[in-house]
Order: structure tokens, then sequence, then C-alpha cells
């Protein structure tokens, strides 16, 4: 199988030279017409999709007999019709008259009539690759659409990810399309590792699970995935997924790490709207700890938020958010709990000790956003009036220790001591 791509460690590619990878990659791909399923990411994740959906189905749709695309949301809420249609670049009277083959549909991780059985990981192999850190079966189930197509295409980003080193990849069929048990299981283990050892990592154990779960998809995959910088394309590479997203990772920790010249006791980090609950809005949190001192404070500004999670809120009520050990050292009312979401709540809460009762985060995560006082305090994180923010106030003063991030959640800062990455005046 031929990998196709292109990258620039400066500037963006231009469309034809897109157009070109992907009319190679569906020649070769599709020698006859076949049932086609393209997955794509959810509006959580930046990538130019509304560009690149009508030159996918110029150059796929031909050869295929069924051409489907799935929304990998993982437990995100779905889209409605619109919403996706936006996402890809068109108007419903564009989508009947241009795209008629094309059939949108949301993934739904929660219904067991959507989901198919394709495998078990076994606890063997789980404890061979998390180093013996858990040794127990995982059942694999994925949205059973991939089981009614001859192709799967995986098309997103990559960038520096908490749970799994880097996003892309395989990921766009665990969590993106995959049913609860695998989702809880790796995203608990990728806490139990810790953010901070795991991302803007290219090899992790977590992405070993990923990438061994997918080896149990019954249909050929097939992946487009790109890095994205300032809105344009990067890089943009197709074919095996571990391959078009080994290429994507090794671009994406050039472009997509910026290594600091110190720590900050102070770090604003600002969430765009695509991020509308805390959910998906920790990844301010993120993408922004390495670079916050001890005892520094980390806050998350998002006045557009107001809700904890869409989907997982009532949990995260019950639990709040807390240290790693918090849970690990008190295992047995913890553990019936999604673990996915016991994964959510130590990973914005961050590294930290739990002794004798007491719990000792290294930092005090503060939420600037339209989620209530007493609402912060019951979860367990630090509140701040919103209306009395202003950004201007933290802006230029890195010399003082104080670092602003206009838009966070995807690049990933580290201390320049971390290997990797680039400069932050670059």
């Amino acid at each position: 199988m031929t990998l196709h791509g292109l990258q620039s460690d400066s500037g963006a590619l231009d469309t034809a030279s897109v157009e070109e990878i992907i009319s190679a990659a569906a020649s070769e791909w599709l020698p006859s017409p076949g049932r086609v399923l393209l997955v794509i990411p959810d509006g959580t994740r930046t990538c130019p999709m509304d560009a690149l959906f009508p030159l996918l189905y110029r150059h796929i749709a031909p050869r295929s007999s069924v051409f489907n695309v799935l929304v990998a949301l993982g437990t995100h809420p779905p889209m409605p019709q619109d919403m996706i249609l936006q996402r890809v670049g068109i108007s419903p009277q564009q989508r009947a008259r241009l795209y008629p083959k094309a059939s949108f549909h949301n993934h739904s991780w929660k219904d067991p009539a959507a989901l198919a059985r394709v495998g078990r990981l076994k606890a063997a192999e789980i404890k061979r690759i998390t180093d013996g850190m858990f040794e127990m079966d995982v059942e694999v189930t994925v949205n059973r659409m991939v089981l009614e197509h001859d192709l799967v295409i995986l098309c997103g980003p990559v960038f520096p990810h908490e749970v799994v080193g880097f996003s892309g990849g395989n990921k766009y069929l665990f969590p993106g399309i995959a049913g609860g048990q695998i989702i809880d299981f790796f995203h608990w283990l990728g806490a139990v590792i810790t953010n901070l050892a795991v991302i803007g990592r290219k090899h992790t154990p977590v992405r070993k699970v990923v990438d061994m779960a997918a080896s149990l998809v019954p249909a050929a995959r097939r992946a487009f995935c790109m890095v994205v910088r300032d809105g344009g394309l990067a890089g943009f590479f197709a074919g095996e997924p571990e391959e078009a997203w080994s290429e994507a990772a090794d671009l994406s920790s050039r472009i997509h790490i910026v290594c600091m010249p110190r720590s900050y006791h102070t770090v604003l980090s600002c969430a765009p709207s695509m991020y509308d609950d805390l959910w998906t809005g920790g990844k301010c949190m993120y993408k922004l700890e390495p670079v916050v001192a001890d005892g520094g404070t980390l806050i998350i500004y998002a006045p557009h938020i107001t809700e904890v999670s869409v989907t997982h809120g009532a949990h995260l009520l019950r639990i709040g958010y807390h240290v790693r050990d918090f849970f690990l050292k008190q295992w047995n009312e913890y553990k019936d709990f999604p673990w996915g979401v016991l994964a959510h709540s130590t990973h914005v809460k961050g590294a930290g000790t739990w002794e004798n009762g007491v719990e000792t985060p290294r930092i005090n995560v503060v939420l600037a956003t339209g989620i209530p006082e007493h609402v912060c305090r019951r979860i367990n994180l630090g509140y701040m009036d919103v209306s009395r923010l202003r950004i201007s106030d933290y802006e230029g003063r890195e010399n003082e220790g104080v670092l602003c991030v206009r838009k966070a959640g995807e690049i990933l800062y580290r201390p320049a001591a971390s290997a990797g990455g680039r400069s932050a005046d670059k």
C-alpha cells in the first residue's frame, strides 16, 4: 500500500496538491466500486473539512456503490443535520443536486442497536501492552455501519492528545465510533499514566490499545491524516491508518508543541467557541498543564460554557474533579462509575496527591465560565467571576510569570527542557 503525502514546515499546502493526493489514493483504494464509509470529526476539532469534503466526494463517490458519512462523536452529543452539512461545507440544496450519493449519520455510542461486537482484547494482551498496569478482557464494539461497508476511510486532524499522545488515525474508530467499554478502558488507562506523561508522546500504551482494537475491524481501513496550521493544511497524508498517522504525528510534534522558556505561576487559557461544555473545554487545561509552576493557577476562560457536560454531567456532579490517586486509593468506592468520566475528572484536576484523606493538587484549576459558583465549588474546582475578568490584564506579562493563550486547546505548551517542539518565538 502506497503512502501518499505532502508536508510543509512553513506555509500551507495548495488545493491542487491536496486534490492530487486524494485522487491517487482513491484510484488505489477503490479499483472497483465498493461500499465506502467516510468517518469525519465533529465540530470540536479544527480542520478544513468544508474545503476537503467536495474534493473527497469528487474522487471517491464515483468509485463507490454506497457513500456514507459518519460523524465520529465518541460520547459527544449528536450534530443536527444542518450542522453536519455546515461542517462539510455544503448547503441542503447543494446536497441534493451535487452530492446525491452522500448520506450523513451520527454515531450513537450508547445505543446497542447501533453497535456491533468485533472481538475482544484478551487479558494477557492488555497486561503486555500496559506493562502490567491492567490485566482484564476488554470487549470491543464499534458502530455496526463498519460491517456494512467494504472500505472505511478515517479523515481528520492530528494534534497532541492527553489520553493517547497524539490524536487521529485509528482514534477515529476508537473512541470516535466505538462502544462504551473500550472507550472507558483506554481513557482510564491514559489517566492512570497521567496527562503529563502521555500528551505529545508518539508511542504510548494507549495508542497500542487503540491500534490493536482497530485491527479487529473486518472492513479495509484507510486514512487521510492532516496537520492543521492557521486554518490551512501543513501536512496531508493518505494510506494505511498507522502509517499516515505516524507521518502526521511527526509533523504535529514540530508544529503543535511550543517550548516555553520558563514556567508560569498564572496561566489564562481561553477556550474557543467550539468547546461548548467543560467536557470538551478541559482541553484548555491539558495543553497548558506542563507549563504551570507548582502551586500555580490555571484559569479556563470561557464565558460561553454553561454546562459541565451535556452527556456526563450527572456523574460529574456526583464525583467532582479530583487527582488520580483520590480515585485509585478509594477504588472500591469509585470503580463502578464510568471509567471515562473518572479519566476526564482527573485530567482536568491535574497531577497531585491523596494522602491520609487530604487531596493536594499540584496546581489550582479555576473556572471563569458561565458555570455558577456553587456548581464550581460542588465539583471541587475554583471559581472566578467571568464578568470581572479582562483578558488584557494577563497579556504581555510573561516575564512576570503570567501567560495568556488566546486560543487554547490544541497547541501543547511545554517547558523548554522537554524534548521536541518549537521555541515560543517561532
